[in-house]
């Protein structure tokens, strides 16, 4: 292999290139980063060619002093940091200082800069050497740099680049995701010289929420529940859509940790979670999500482009993430409705009077029912109700007998349609409801409750089952011992490489013990902990509640349907089934005109 020699500048820094710059997007990620560290509020952003010809950032940032020009490319040169301290709590976007030395030995770089207290600006040139040389220049407060011709020397990593439109894609998927990190600042983007964004800095929550939709489209800021949640010195915000909003793939999920936009193991596997019986099949959820944390309990310099980071604490931050997003998917019921949309959502009321009974549909088609209707089905009304829903596990409240101005989110019902569908009236317009999935979910919600009240019941093998295992998840098992042990799960090391299964869940009496224990084992060694166990179980669960749900074709009174409509205000996540169907919509006035051309 030869004699151990110093690698050339130019050849260390195209090899930190390959590592920091894939991509015209990987340029203007850092560009853009250096100027919002800078202390840019207006960052103007110019493309051509897909950023391939041309990426130019302009920025009223703090500008860089003529004597320190020369330092901007030369590696591990930088403001950010200065001592172990500072890289053990950083906050800004960059830190490495060999961004711009990697930009340059791979592309023709140019920069314009000037401070506040300069008598004029300055201008970053190359000499016929290959030296940096500064002369003057003319530049208001802050920085341009131009970065022309990526790869224009390395021809073979040219090649890798994709089309202009494709390389334009991950260019605006850059802008993107920096605009959401920073609302206080201003963001123009143009490409081939058209204006593609244009996103004045926000003050306000209406103007935070007016961004949200020019970046992320107006149907998830329609779908968007926010959220707000602290604990253990973190703090998360931002918003998650309805399950009913879901992706077939990943492309709307932004997470940022104390302003830096990454993509983490334990933030994803935390938010599958939390959507776990929510989303339907292998459906994404969307999301915006921030999460604020001491700098020191994150590690940042992990990753030469800063994408990933590592958690100290992964589990606690694990934990902390699921359960605040859960909470938040739990309380979604139809009473949230109006507040998707901006507005203010009416209270479930559960005292609600039923719909009028069949004799009082040969009058106007729907009509609040009065005092002397409400009596003639109140005797009734609770054994019946009881007959239909108890065994499932539904109880249906008693209807007040006063007559009330305020309408129940999902109203009042009006009919049956094709023995699936419930027809009902509230304040908005037509509600339809799939009455199967609406009382599956409210079935499945009522036995996961005493599921968990009860504990989670063990029950003995008869013989004992010996599975398998490497050392390293023998090891596991002999550590969580307890902690399996809470799980109902009962395992005993045996030898180097192998456990006895002396102990499993009631419910997963018939499941493949050794791939459950194996499964178990490796989210233990992934992520700390494991909800493999309860998983399974809410599978078990769900098929019970399924099956002993009201079928199609059921026929159903009104005054069973209004049971099952106040069930479903009550009850959390009855927006959507067991299996992440939808289980109501609402059909606007405004839209049933529209569709009948009224008013036209």
């Amino acid at each position: 292999m030869g004699r151990i020699r110093q690698l050339s500048d130019s050849l260390a820094n195209q090899i930190a290139a390959g590592e920091v710059v894939e991509r015209p997007a990987s340029v203007l990620k850092e560009l853009l980063e250096n100027s919002l560290d800078a202390g840019a509020t207006r960052v103007d952003i110019d493309l051509e060619d897909g950023g391939m010809r041309l990426v130019r950032i302009r920025d009223d940032g703090e500008g860089i002093a003529a004597e320190d020009l020369p330092l901007t490319i030369t590696r591990h040169a930088t403001s950010k940091i200065h001592t172990l301290e500072d890289l053990e709590r950083v906050l800004s976007f960059g830190f490495r200082g060999e961004a711009l030395a990697s930009i340059a030995s791979v592309a023709r770089l140019g920069i314009v800069t000037a401070t506040a207290d300069a008598a004029h600006a300055s201008r970053l040139e190359h000499a016929a050497d290959g030296t940096p040389r500064v002369t003057p220049g003319a530049h208001p407060r802050g920085t341009t740099i131009e970065v022309h011709e990526l790869f224009f020397n390395t021809p073979a990593r040219r090649k890798f680049l994709r089309s202009a439109r494709t390389e334009y894609g991950h260019c605006e998927e850059v802008v993107r995701r920096i605009a959401l990190a920073r609302f206080d600042a201003a963001f123009t983007l143009r490409h081939d010289r058209r204006a593609v964004f244009a996103l004045r800095a926000c003050a306000t929550p209406a103007e935070r929420e007016q961004r949200l939709g020019a970046l992320c489209g107006a149907p998830f800021l329609e779908q968007a529940l926010a959220i707000e949640a602290e604990a253990s010195g973190m703090r998360l915000s931002g918003w998650v859509a309805r399950p009913t909003f879901s992706r077939a793939q990943a492309d709307l999920q932004y997470f940022f940790v104390n302003g830096r936009a990454v993509r983490d193991r334990v933030v994803t596997h935390a938010v599958r979670q939390a959507y776990r019986d929510v989303m339907y099949g292998d459906r994404h959820p969307a999301y915006v999500l921030y999460l604020e944390i001491d700098p020191t309990q994150v590690d940042v310099n992990v990753h030469p482009a800063k994408s990933e980071v590592r958690f100290r604490e992964s589990r606690q931050v694990h934990d902390f993430l699921f359960h605040a997003l859960h909470r938040a998917l739990a309380q979604l019921r139809p009473a949230q409705a109006g507040a998707a949309a901006g507005q203010a959502a009416p209270e479930p009321n559960t005292t609600a009077a039923p719909a009028p009974t069949s004799a009082a549909l040969q009058r106007p088609l729907w009509t609040r029912p009065g005092p002397a209707a409400i009596a003639e089905t109140l005797s009734g009304y609770e054994a019946l109700a009881t007959a239909v829903f108890e065994p499932a596990g539904l109880a249906a409240g008693v209807p007040a007998a006063e007559e009330t101005d305020d309408v129940p989110p999902l109203g009042y019902a009006l009919a049956q349609l094709k023995g699936v569908y419930i027809l009902a009236e509230n304040r908005d317009g037509l509600v339809l409801v799939d009455m199967h999935a609406a009382h599956e979910r409210i079935t499945y919600e009522r036995m996961k409750a005493a599921h968990a009240a009860g504990g989670v019941r063990a029950q003995p093998l008869l013989v004992p089952q010996v599975v398998a295992l490497s050392r390293r998840e023998a090891d596991c098992v002999e550590r969580h011992g307890a902690e399996l042990a809470t799980l109902g799960l009962e395992l005993v090391r045996s030898g180097e490489q192998a456990a006895i299964v002396r102990q499993v869940p009631v419910l997963l009496a018939g499941a493949d013990i050794a791939a459950l224990v194996r499964d178990v084992i490796a989210d233990l060694l992934e992520h700390g902990d494991s909800t493999r166990i309860a998983a399974r179980s809410d599978e078990i669960l769900a098929a019970m509640a399924c099956h002993c749900s009201v079928r199609a074709n059921r026929q159903l009174s009104l005054t069973e349907m209004n049971a099952l409509l106040r069930d479903m205000e009550r009850t959390e996540r009855s927006g959507q089934c067991n299996h992440g169907r939808p289980t109501w919509a609402v059909q606007s006035l405004a839209e049933l005109d529209r569709l009948f051309l009224r008013g036209r």
